[in-house]
């Protein structure tokens, strides 16, 4: 690795010592590829310095060994987030869409979607990159027919790779997939890839650690440090994390579900208590007040067998009583006060049976007339005698 990359490693790289040992690891097993400083353009236009390994890694296909070139571009952020991979057809090769690979010549594997920043590193990568382009190469050889306009996702190319296989009909055709736009066109973002992967994020600022999820430790994917081939088993591995990866997210859906229902029984449950309080709060009410009204029965009832035996006692007595004296007051103004109040209410219904005579024709009108006239006025001056006591007395109108 040049001084050139070093320092760009050092200056513009978050994790700078990280990558330049994932890189020297990655050089060390695959010695096709060269690390190189070059610019990069984004879907939204942009553009970034990024550290790129172009070259070729070697496939086997059908009995034949063949080098496919590739190239990997490291994020700023590397290896938090995942490399961007692409194929890099030379002239005489097509690209061959698949579910791994799009028009663009960018590839999609498992082991990007679970890329994690301890777990993953770019030698297993490449591996994962040789299995998978040797069951399904990504390129095929067009040698004789003019090239048409290359992607424009990359920039260079490479040239002087052997042959590859001859035609399109050399592997079964791959499933139709809707038209990709390209890299550098007016889009901001990677279009969603109609495979089982997703797209990367458009530019490296945008990019965090949550941007892909955690990787699984006992998948037994190699590590940083490993250095043997990856099998079978990985691929498996590496698929079944992703799988495990779409499980964990429903069931994370599923709890949060869950957890919204027993925020609202909770809520109905607040509810319900301090409906049963207020239930036994008014309890406590109606019983304190039953006792107020057993309280006053009982009263009642002891003054109501006190009349009667004063009523028992007032029979059994032979001597005449006196109403008048019955009744006695306090003070002289209180006795003329009740005086004026009897004496009014007498009058009051002399005047009414004085009434009912005329209108049966018990007396004549001359004679009610006189009498009630007489008895008017004496109504009268007994009433202005009462409010006289009342104000001397002091009670109320």
């Amino acid at each position: 690795m040049d001084s050139y990359v070093s320092s760009h490693l050092q200056k513009y790289y978050k994790n700078p010592d990280k990558t330049k040992r994932d890189v020297q690891n990655l050089l060390q097993h695959y010695r096709g590829l060269q690390p190189k400083v070059e610019t990069f353009v984004f879907n939204d236009g942009t553009s970034k310095q990024l550290l790129c390994l172009g070259g070729t890694i070697p496939v086997h296909y059908k009995g034949s060994d063949y080098n496919i070139p590739v190239a990997l571009w490291l994020l700023e952020t590397h290896p938090i987030n995942a490399p961007m991979v692409f194929v890099r057809p030379t002239s005489d090769m097509r690209l061959r869409i698949s579910k791994h690979v799009d028009h663009n010549g960018k590839v999609y594997m498992p082991y990007l979607h679970v890329w994690s920043p301890n777990e993953s590193d770019l030698v297993a990568l490449v591996q994962v990159m040789i299995i998978i382009f040797g069951e399904q190469p990504p390129v095929y050889s067009v040698a004789g027919q003019p090239q048409t306009n290359p992607p424009t996702g990359y920039p260079g190319s490479l040239a002087g790779y052997p042959p590859y296989p001859t035609s399109a009909t050399a592997y079964p055709p791959a499933t139709p997939y809707p038209p990709y736009p390209p890299v550098n066109g007016p889009s901001s973002n990677y279009p969603a890839y109609p495979g089982a992967y997703p797209p990367y994020p458009p530019t490296p600022g945008a990019i965090t650690a949550s941007a892909y999820p955690p990787y699984p430790t006992s998948t037994g994917v190699t590590s940083t440090q490993s250095t043997g081939t990856i099998s079978e088993d990985h691929i498996r591995a590496s698929l079944l994390s992703a799988v495990e990866d779409k499980v964990r997210r429903r069931l994370s859906e599923i709890f949060a579900q869950s957890q919204a229902e027993i925020e609202t029984l909770k809520k109905t449950e607040n509810e319900l208590r301090m409906g049963q309080s207020k239930l036994e709060d008014l309890g406590r009410r109606l019983d304190q007040e039953q006792s107020e009204v057993e309280r006053s029965i009982a009263s009642l009832r002891e003054r109501h067998a006190e009349l009667e035996d004063s009523l028992g006692k007032l029979k059994s007595q032979d001597a005449n009583f006196d109403v008048d004296e019955a009744v006695v007051t306090t003070a002289p103004i209180y006795r003329q006060l009740l005086n004026a109040y009897a004496e009014e209410a007498a009058t009051e219904d002399a005047i009414y049976y004085l009434g009912e005579g005329l209108r049966r024709g018990v007396i004549e009108l001359d004679v009610f007339l006189k009498n009630v006239r007489s008895l008017s006025r004496k109504q009268f001056m007994l009433r202005a005698l009462m409010e006289r006591c009342r104000q001397q007395a002091g009670l109320s109108a």
